[in-house]
């Protein structure tokens, strides 16, 4: 899933934040170092700043600079996440050290402050990341909190109170880039549930006997998964919509075939074999789709290497295929055809389990007797349903 097209534009998405917010901290900093302690004491009467810069101030560009290449490096291996917490970090804590060495050392009132605390307050909902914001504003506040604790100051309420302000300010936005980044989701999934629903019953106007298949096998498979760790489920939501679609590559079946009433000889069998790939080819590149492809492609897949189309054995065949090979063997067991009758859950049951090993993954099996109970609760509910209809 590291190479997918939806991973590869987020990453891209943090990439360019990451340069922006660099861009402007490097800008920002420097300029107004440059501005307020040099060029304005020269150019503009009666202006003096009434601090001057030592080897400390010196210190603090260096570990600034020496930052930009290790977040350059960062960026060129595709790991731009942590560069953010690491300049605020960074800063935050040099910045404190420096006021308590400033201020204890020359007893002057208390007067710092930093426009960088502000450009990290307002420039943090361009992450969408609540978490990176209340680092920001927990850091900012419990800054001015120990430094005023340590110079016994209560001028550092009202810094205190300018952080809050701009903080309210920053995640009123980022709530709002939160919710529309969540309704677009959540409209685009939509969108794709109802196309793979749509494209599902025209293939079972096509094949009366795999009505309701591929919606119950979906639903096995999400059961199935979720029993796996959260670090293997991969999107749930991606991964329900590939299992729906998983045999549409039988749209390319003859009708003479597919709804044939009696065992298929072996010249219609090679042409039944043909429609993992078809299908797979149909939505290589399918956003939300081709992610899981390999769910519409090896459903088919044996553990021991003798499946089609490609005859993969063991982990060659993903996780995800893998768990969809039990839940389309379990639904077309249960299932009636036109030259067979379904046999029971429970039959079908004992055959997954003598077939552990052979033609299903034996840790997906175990998991199958978890979650079998609830397999049992959703045939039964489907069936009930049936026949309501």
């Amino acid at each position: 899933m590291q190479n997918s097209h939806s991973f590869a534009n987020l990453l891209n998405e943090e990439k360019r934040a990451t340069t922006w917010f660099l861009w402007l901290f490097y800008t920002t900093y420097f300029c107004y170092e440059l501005l307020y302690y040099y060029l304005l004491p020269i150019v503009a009467w009666n202006f003096a700043s009434d601090v001057q810069k030592n080897l400390v101030d010196v210190l603090m560009y260096v570990f600034l600079l020496a930052l930009l290449p290790v977040a350059i490096y960062k960026i060129r291996q595709n790991k731009p996440a942590s560069i953010k917490y690491l300049y605020f970090i960074v800063f935050i804590v040099l910045s404190m050290l420096y006021e308590l060495y400033f201020y204890a050392t020359y007893e002057t009132p208390y007067t710092h402050g930093s426009i960088i605390e502000i450009i990290f307050i307002l420039f943090s909902p361009i992450f969408v990341s609540k978490r990176f914001f209340y680092v920001v504003f927990l850091g900012v506040m419990g800054k001015y909190i120990i430094v005023g604790i340590a110079l016994q100051d209560l001028v550092f309420i009202l810094p205190l109170f300018v952080v809050f302000v701009f903080s309210c300010v920053a995640f009123i936005v980022l709530s709002r880039f939160i919710s529309y980044v969540a309704a677009f989701r959540e409209s685009y999934d939509q969108q794709i549930e109802n196309i793979a629903k749509g494209i599902i019953a025209t293939l079972e106007l096509k094949d009366r006997y795999t009505k309701g298949h591929s919606d119950r096998v979906a639903n096995y498979s999400l059961i199935l998964l979720k029993s796996f760790p959260l670090s293997q489920q991969g999107n749930l939501r991606l991964f329900y919509y590939a299992c729906l679609l998983h045999d549409i590559g039988k749209i390319s079946i003859p009708d003479a075939i597919l709804t044939k009433d009696s065992q298929l000889t072996e010249a219609e069998y090679q042409v039944i074999k043909t429609h993992p790939v078809v299908g797979a080819e149909a939505l290589a590149n399918v956003e939300g789709i081709k992610e899981y492809i390999d769910v519409i492609r090896h459903h088919h897949e044996r553990w021991d290497g003798h499946g089609y189309p490609d005859g993969l054995r063991r982990r060659e065949i993903t996780l995800f295929a893998r768990v969809v090979a039990i839940a389309d063997a379990f639904d077309a067991m249960t299932s009636s055809r036109s030259y067979r009758a379904a046999v029971s859950p429970e039959e079908a049951y004992e055959r997954i389990m003598k077939a552990s090993g052979s033609q299903f993954d034996p840790q997906v099996v175990e998991h199958f007797k978890e979650v079998y109970p609830l397999w049992i609760d959703y045939h039964n509910e489907s069936k009930n349903k049936k026949r309501e209809v």
